[in-house]
């Protein structure tokens, strides 16, 4: 069979440039290498791991998990299904971030805490942007922080980073340490009552300890804003990402006495022009 057969074959199942991908990826090539190729015989044991493949991501495994990666800020990531698949928007929260700290010049080495990293994408994109940066990292899941450390050390960036096993701020660690001049953070923030609406790809592969977060979606939020507020330097940003509908209840968390003060605080658009990323800084 020769790869343009193959992929033929595939397109019966999938999108041809998921067949693309996939062919690409058991192969270890790119796709214009494919397409100077396509009258190439494919050996049995390849056509044979292509199927599988194939058949795979026609039941709606994510593709991602698939080929075990994904581009995230320009960043060639690790992906397992230990590790929620970063999206578009979040790279929303990280330009939030830069744009953030480009107005405060005098925070020549910010301190940043990503809680939450999960693959580790927030954090090694902004390392990849901040040089000076004093960045931790940290996740309830060691599967996860695994997944995040191996990506850092991909990256050459395993000594800018602090990786830390922790409940949101309740690792010992923090209890003496400095204040951060940056909190930011993607949590789970999806309703339990929205899993019904979700696509079988997200709810039957992603880890829903990355998704769902209480019956309104806001129990980590709840935890994680007046927790911040004490972690933060005097001026210092928290910056979070958060769900469809839930800019109300957010801004009514931001305002609750015993969770600040907090000044300034406003919500960005995602793609969509749906509120996303809220930004809030400690009075």
């Amino acid at each position: 069979m020769t790869l343009r057969d193959a992929l033929t074959e595939a397109t019966a199942h999938i999108p041809r440039r998921e067949a693309d991908t996939l062919l690409a990826h058991v192969l270890f090539r790119d796709r214009a290498w494919l397409i100077a190729h396509s009258d190439d015989e494919l050996s049995s044991t390849i056509i044979s791991a292509f199927r599988a493949l194939v058949l795979r991501r026609a039941a709606k495994e994510p593709l991602q998990y698939l080929i075990g990666s994904h581009e995230f800020y320009g960043l060639n990531l690790r992906v397992t299904p230990d590790t929620l698949i970063p999206r578009p928007e979040t790279e929303l929260l990280v330009e939030a971030v830069l744009h953030a700290l480009a107005t405060r010049p005098h925070l020549t080495a910010p301190r940043i805490l990503d809680i939450g990293t999960g693959t580790g994408a927030i954090a090694l994109a902004l390392a990849t942007h901040l040089p000076n940066a004093l960045i931790t990292a940290t996740d309830l899941y060691p599967a996860a922080l695994s997944i995040a450390e191996h990506n850092a050390g991909r990256l050459a960036l395993g000594h800018r980073i602090i990786f830390l096993q922790s409940d949101l701020l309740a690792a010992p660690q923090f209890k003496t340490a400095p204040p951060f001049d940056v909190i930011v953070s993607n949590p789970p923030y999806v309703s339990l009552y929205e899993a019904a609406t979700m696509p079988d790809e997200v709810l039957r592969h992603e880890p829903h300890t990355a998704l769902f977060a209480g019956p309104s979606g806001l129990d980590v939020y709840r935890r994680l804003i007046p927790a911040a507020h004490k972690a933060l330097a005097p001026q210092g940003l928290l910056a979070l990402e958060f769900g469809f509908g839930q800019l109300d209840d957010l801004r009514n968390l931001f305002n609750k006495p015993s969770n600040g003060p907090w000044l300034n605080l406003r919500f960005l658009n995602d793609y969509a022009q749906i509120p996303r990323i809220a930004l809030a800084t400690h009075a």
